[in-house]
Order: C-alpha cells, then structure tokens, then sequence
C-alpha cells in the first residue's frame, strides 16, 4: 500500500455537482490508474451544492479508495468548487478533471514531468496536433470554435481551446493565480488562464483525445451567451490591471 506523503507529486480536482450517477465509476477508474503509478498522488472530490446522493456517495467511498478526500462546497459553480479544490490541495502538480471523464486516465502522464518539461500550466487541448475528438455533435464543435475565436481575439490570443476541463498547474503557482481568481461560472478557465499571463507564467496546450459524453451539462446558447458577457467582464479587468 502506497502512502500519503505530506506533500503528493499530483492531486486530482474533481468538481461534482448533482454527480451520483457518473462520480463512482469516475473515481474508482481515477484510483486505479493511479495506484499503478510510481508517484504519490491524492485525490480530491469537491462536492458543490448538490440536491443529490452525490456527498454521501463521496464519503462512502473513502472506506475503500486511498488517499481520497471529500469537501463539500456549498456555494454553486465549477469555478467555485475548482477554486475550493485546488487550494486545499497539496500536490506538487494540481490536475482539474471533470466528473464526466471525457479525457481518458492514460492521457494524465501526459501532463507531467517527464513527458512534460518547463510549462508551469498545462491544458487539454482538442485543437492542437494529434488531438483526437470522438461521438461530438457537428453544432457544439462549431459553437465552441466560434467561442474560442471570441477568446482569442478578446483576452486571449494563441489559444486554440480553454474550455477542455482538463488543466495542470505546478503546485507554488496554484495560490497566486486562484486566489486573484473573481469568476465562478462557465468562462473561469478563461480568466484563470488570462490571470496566468498576466503573472507571466507559461501555458502549454496537450493534445489529447476527448470523448463527448451524452450527459453533458453545457446548456449550449445559455451558457454560451453567459460566457461571452464574461469575456467582455474580463476584459475591462485586463485593462483595470485588476489580475496585476
């Protein structure tokens, strides 16, 4: 049995919200892969506002999954139950990874030293070279294409995908950048990536291969309308030098 050192290499974020249906297998699938690692490693389950079993279901696999600790957000929005999770985690790296799993547990190497060097934050990408999407609607590839042009062309220019929910950040820049962070919604990676710049830290994209999952939880035109409001609110941060 592998144990817990006081400061992990990884920690694994899971936001979770109404999340009974897909948390379990998610977990179990997460815990596997990692106990096969060499490194130390925790895993963190951020349950957020749910009317569901999804808390209790998180307590109860404590008794049977290592290194898995559980906290209940009360506030709602990824953004918020991200930010709780990343804090109060202790990794020398911080993976955020949706409940879904849309990303495969073999791609999280990937995300590491040493296949991964010199980059203080790197994201899942679908867009960059060898990245593969399966099972994805023709109308959401092309909403978030459009998103992403609005993304670069407004805050963040070079990017060619933010809203994979799939980020690593190097442990001692965690703080500098969350605790600056203001949005709780659907555009938080945005303003995370954009405070980053701001700070001079280095992003790098990783392609990956995604799955899109029937279940999704993107309200698409809703969502997509919030989130360009957000980018135009991010925007006159950048030029208030409020991330500064």
């Amino acid at each position: 049995m592998k144990s817990l050192q006081k400061k992990p290499f990884l920690s694994i974020i899971i936001p979770a919200h109404n999340e009974e249906l897909r948390l379990p297998a998610t977990v179990a699938k997460i815990a596997a892969f990692l106990k096969s690692q060499s490194f130390s490693y925790e895993i963190l389950v951020v349950e957020n506002a749910s009317n569901d079993k999804t808390y209790d279901l998180a307590l109860g696999m404590r008794l049977s999954i290592e290194n898995l600790m559980v906290i209940q957000e009360p506030i709602k929005g990824k953004g918020q139950a991200v930010k709780r999770g990343m804090l109060a985690a202790q990794g020398e790296y911080r993976l955020i990874c949706d409940a879904d799993l849309s990303m495969p547990v073999m791609e999280i190497p990937k995300f590491l030293p040493p296949l991964l060097t010199a980059y203080e934050i790197a994201i899942a990408s679908r867009e960059a070279k060898g990245a593969k999407r399966y099972n994805e609607p023709l109308y959401r590839h092309l909403v978030g294409r459009v998103f992403n042009f609005l993304v670069r062309i407004l805050v963040l220019p070079g990017l060619q995908d933010t809203q994979c929910g799939f980020k690593c950040f190097k442990g001692d820049i965690v703080e500098s950048i969350f605790k600056r962070q203001t949005m709780t919604g659907w555009a938080f990676d945005v303003e995370l990536l954009v405070i980053a710049r701001q700070l001079g830290y280095s992003i790098c994209e990783v392609p990956i291969h995604w799955y899109y999952g029937p279940r999704s939880r993107v309200k698409l035109f809703i969502d997509a309308t919030n989130m360009f409001n957000d980018l135009l609110k991010i925007r006159t941060n950048i030029r208030n030098e409020l991330y500064k």
